[in-house]
């Protein structure tokens, strides 16, 4: 079975990301313009003429006021997951909020086209070492796989050091998760995330290489991205920091032509097809981790 690199795309705003969280309120959201249909429908375009399948990691309150998108997802045959409902930091929540930004995040889901989901997301990935507990929480209420623990050092919202960089289980107190965690390459000092922001600002020849690396060593790569990436014209905001201004806004003219090529050169599908492949090609072997 050919390996196959999981495609994923983080289905949120531009206004939710959590680098404007103190500039823009959840509760002005509904007051400004949205764009995400739009541009979630560019990524369905695009899915369709390469005929690739991807996973969607839906935003609760994203499902809420559109279900016709997430119709449009699922009857094109790809993969609908959860990235919560309000898009806040897990280590910023209690087990108890956290657990019901989960229930009605995927309430929601199920609501707007009647998909139980069982995989997740934390937003910005930010199951780290202070948020462990929430593997127990996903579960306890019956997700089986997870893909928030980012196996990086050096960013300030996120990042494990020292976890797994491969597929594997981890085992809680109320059962097991696995863990699909985002890809950062190493070469020499630079650590090489595949998607996000990096794949807007790194070369496409360094990621590709950075995936067939991966491949060559019977591992897939998770590539992620967010609709709001491929939105150049999307509205600006004033007074950011000169980071953050430069991690939300570079290289947005250039993701089409990039996801394009990507496409065209690497194997990509679903998370799950993905795991189907790694297993196929792996012998179904499993490493375990005990935190």
């Amino acid at each position: 079975m050919q390996l196959m690199n999981a495609l994923t795309v983080d289905v949120e705003d531009y206004f939710q990301v959590s680098a404007f969280s103190d500039r823009i309120k959840r509760s002005d959201w509904d007051r400004l313009e949205c764009r995400v249909e739009a541009n979630t429908d560019k990524l369905l375009e695009l899915f369709d003429e390469y005929s690739v399948q991807a996973t969607f990691f839906v935003l609760g309150w994203v499902a809420e006021r559109y279900p016709a998108l997430l119709k449009r997802i699922h009857r094109a045959g790809h993969e609908l997951a959860s990235h919560g409902y309000w898009h806040q930091l897990v280590y910023d929540l209690t087990p108890e909020s956290f657990a019901k930004d989960l229930n009605d995040s995927r309430e929601a889901i199920m609501n707007a086209c009647g998909v139980e989901v069982t995989a997740y997301r934390a937003p910005s990935f930010s199951i780290t070492k202070k948020s462990w507990w929430a593997l127990s929480v996903l579960a306890e209420l019956g997700f089986k796989t997870d893909s928030s623990i980012f196996p990086i050092s050096g960013h300030d919202r996120y990042g494990v050091a020292d976890a797994k960089r491969e597929i594997h289980d981890i085992e809680t107190d109320q059962g097991t998760i696995r863990e699909f965690p985002p890809t950062a390459w190493t070469k020499g000092p630079l650590q090489i995330p595949i998607g996000g922001g990096y794949f807007r600002l790194f070369p496409l020849l360094l990621t590709s290489q950075a995936i067939r690396t991966l491949n060559n060593q019977n591992r897939p790569a998770m590539f992620y991205t967010h609709p709001w990436e491929f939105d150049p014209e999307q509205p600006r905001l004033t007074g950011l920091t000169p980071k953050t201004r430069f991690r939300h806004y570079v290289g947005l003219n250039k993701t089409v032509k990039r996801l394009s090529a990507m496409l065209k050169q690497h194997n990509f599908g679903t998370i799950t097809q993905s795991m189907e492949s790694w297993s196929a090609n792996n012998g179904n072997g499993i490493n375990e981790s005990l935190w």
